[in-house]
């Protein structure tokens, strides 16, 4: 079943599909945007009214002139949702070193960094910490004394409210990683408690005003000077907004072909995957790219699984073909 409707002055139609494909088209005869949005068709002259339908169906805001430029030529793009087209992935991972250089320095308290699972949002975030001489507490051999700015945790996994505030506590002056810890980015105990870890004033007091065991040694308030970074496979529109106004936040949604680019980025550093040639891992990423349509995932993960068959099997191809596709 089809449903039309067609404006007064005749600017655009609509019609409604069960597809889920997101495209925008300029008719190079008509002059008009042929538009499929989440199942939605329809047609406009105006780019306005593109922007307008694109934000009313997705809640995503999408300017025109950043996807398309000029746009006296017939063009045909590919939009999907949440996904920056304005800067490149490669840019973006440029941005996350630039704002934990910030939150190691002491400049800015928290960030939070978004996107899919396994494409090196923590290698990232962990190595910049490294290269700007903050530690890893738990890398720190046993009797060493080091400044507590000067050092980083990462916890990771499910923490309660209470568990964040021990951490907080615990490991206060520190850069505290919370590391797909999504549950205390749900809480909305946790969150409360976030605000005033991360709230931009000269002191940063948090309190826990429950009740307490007598044997529990957490004080009811305490001053906080650490610093925070959030890791997680949430998108950007699930986190909650007291935390992101308080913190700069870098999205790394990334399309098919923008994971791609950033493997073909990573794949000439010595350090990622040092185990396998630069070889070994460009015969890797040229065989994803060969198979990208079928895959049935692409992240880091699947190039560490292809560059390991193609390092210890001969006629390596099927098999890698085999794991990935099937």
């Amino acid at each position: 079943v089809y449903i039309l409707s067609v404006s007064v002055y005749n600017l655009h139609t609509e019609t409604k599909k069960d597809s889920k494909m997101i495209s925008i088209t300029k008719n190079a005869k008509t002059g008009r945007f042929d538009c499929v949005v989440n199942g939605v068709e329809f047609s406009s002259a105006r780019e306005g009214y593109v922007e307008y339908k694109y934000k009313q169906i997705t809640g995503t805001k999408m300017k025109f002139a950043e996807i398309f430029g000029s746009v006296s030529v017939p063009v045909t793009k590919s939009v999907t949702p949440g996904v920056d087209l304005k800067f490149s992935i490669n840019d973006r991972f440029g941005f996350v070193q630039n704002v934990v250089k910030m939150v190691a320095s002491g400049v800015q308290a928290s960030a939070v960094i978004t996107g899919e699972g396994g494409l090196g949002k923590s290698f990232t975030v962990l190595k910049t910490l490294q290269e700007a001489g903050v530690r890893s507490i738990l890398d720190l051999p046993i009797g060493t004394t080091v400044k507590p700015a000067d050092s980083f945790i990462q916890i990771k996994g499910f923490s309660t409210a209470k568990g964040l505030y021990r951490s907080l506590y615990e490991n206060n002056g520190s850069v505290i990683i919370f590391d797909d810890c999504d549950s205390i980015l749900k809480d909305p105990v946790a969150i409360n408690i976030l605000k005033g870890a991360l709230d931009s004033y000269d002191q940063r007091i948090i309190s826990w005003n429950a009740e307490m065991r007598e044997s529990d040694d957490l004080p009811k308030s305490f001053v906080f000077t650490g610093k925070v970074i959030f890791i997680s496979n949430l998108n950007q529109n699930k986190i909650d907004q007291a935390i992101r106004s308080r913190s700069i936040l870098v999205d790394l949604t990334m399309t098919t072909d923008q994971k791609l680019d950033r493997m073909a980025h990573l794949v000439t550093q010595r350090d990622f995957m040092e185990e396998y040639s630069v070889s070994v891992k460009q015969d890797a990423l040229n065989f994803i790219k060969s198979k990208k349509e079928a895959c049935k995932e692409i992240s880091l993960r699947t190039l560490s699984t292809v560059a390991n068959i193609r390092s210890e099997v001969a006629g390596w191809e099927n098999l890698a073909e085999y794991v990935i596709c099937k």
